[in-house]
């Protein structure tokens, strides 16, 4: 391949510019001649057919030479940069197989800052890329398989049980098959929320609507369950932050995800503060809430399907890992972002409607 593209570059360039501009000098100086010779022989009475002969030979035979000298030059130097730009190219090639074989980990080393250089570092952001949806892929699908396996086992080993006599059929084990059953459909309810969420950009309802209210009606859902762990739940709304335009239930999801989020991980007794506040972009909703920091390198995935810091805790604990996945679906599917900070002074998650 790089041998077919380099001299189809070189011959289909360079070889018939030089055959045009030598063939326009051959003629040019046959003409120029004759002409100057003809003066001579008006001005001068000189003879012009041997003088004629002998100049067009010591011309041509210059330019024979000249001509084939430059263009050798021009192909060595043009195979030199040719074969430069084309270096990226066939890395490409090369790394591309290797990438649709199943190895994400290759990348193209190239220091060119031009057109290859810049074609290279795009190919190695999709790698880069790629691997990462892989592997969030991998613990996708053990984190949902880990999720079915714990309630499954339970669940046969108390039917097994039953059914050999072993362990009493009692209201107490009927109420903890009950809540295996009950995992089970949580599970399976989320797996359809976050399925809802992709698609949920092509089924938007916007309306005006206030976000202060839809705040405030979420909270007094969630109030039992901040008072159980006696979270002392802070409020701090600016006046011209009131106004959105969105569809009102999948708001209502995302921001009901978020407060059952900082319900979860937030300690004992600790502080939630809820804010909003209008900035360049549009409205900036933050739920913060003190506990333990996010580790630097687990924020950027916070917001991927079945990611969990902590992968040994669990479901009862933590969840599956997708709420934050479906705020992220919801949120954008609105034209919005979101975000997480974390540090000593605590964990901000925050989304912002245009």
């Amino acid at each position: 391949m790089r041998q077919r593209l380099l001299w189809k570059l070189l011959v289909g360039h360079i070889v018939p510019i030089f055959a045009i501009i030598a063939y326009l000098v051959w003629r040019a100086i046959d003409r120029l001649a004759a002409d100057y010779l003809k003066e001579l022989e008006v001005h001068f009475h000189v003879s012009p057919v041997d003088l004629h002969r002998q100049f067009l030979e010591a011309v041509h035979h210059k330019l024979f030479w000249g001509v084939l000298i430059a263009l050798t030059l021009t192909l060595f130097f043009t195979y030199l940069l040719t074969s430069w730009v084309l270096r990226p190219l066939l890395q490409i090639t090369a790394v591309t197989k290797k990438v649709a074989d199943g190895n994400y980990s290759e990348r193209i080393k190239a220091v060119s800052r031009y057109e290859g250089g810049q074609l290279a570092d795009a190919f190695n952001h999709m790698a880069d890329n790629l691997e990462k949806v892989e592997r969030l892929r991998k613990n996708m699908v053990a984190d949902i398989s880990h999720e079915l396996r714990t309630p499954l086992t339970n669940l046969r080993g108390y039917l097994e049980g039953l059914s050999d006599s072993v362990i009493p059929p009692s209201p107490e084990t009927f109420r903890m098959l009950e809540q295996e059953v009950l995992r089970l459909v949580s599970l399976v309810e989320d797996l359809q929320q976050l399925a809802k969420a992709d698609a949920a950009e092509a089924f938007l309802d916007f309306q005006e609507l206030s976000l202060h209210e839809l705040l405030a009606q979420i909270m007094d859902l969630y109030r039992p369950n901040f008072q159980d762990k006696e979270i002392n739940v802070q409020w701090q709304l600016e006046p011209d932050s009131d106004a959105v335009t969105a569809d009102r239930d999948k708001l209502l999801q995302a921001i009901r995800n978020l407060a059952d989020n900082a319900w979860k991980y937030t300690p004992r007794r600790g502080i939630v503060t809820i804010s909003t506040q209008r900035t360049a972009d549009g409205i900036k909703t933050v739920f913060a809430n003190s506990g333990a920091v996010i580790a630097a390198d687990d924020i950027p995935y916070l917001f991927e399907r079945f990611f969990r810091g902590d992968r040994s805790r669990s479901r009862d604990a933590g969840g599956a890992g997708i709420g934050l996945a479906i705020v992220k679906e919801l949120i954008e599917a609105h034209g919005g972002t979101v975000g997480v900070e974390s540090d000593e002074n605590g964990t901000r998650v925050w989304f912002s409607l245009p």
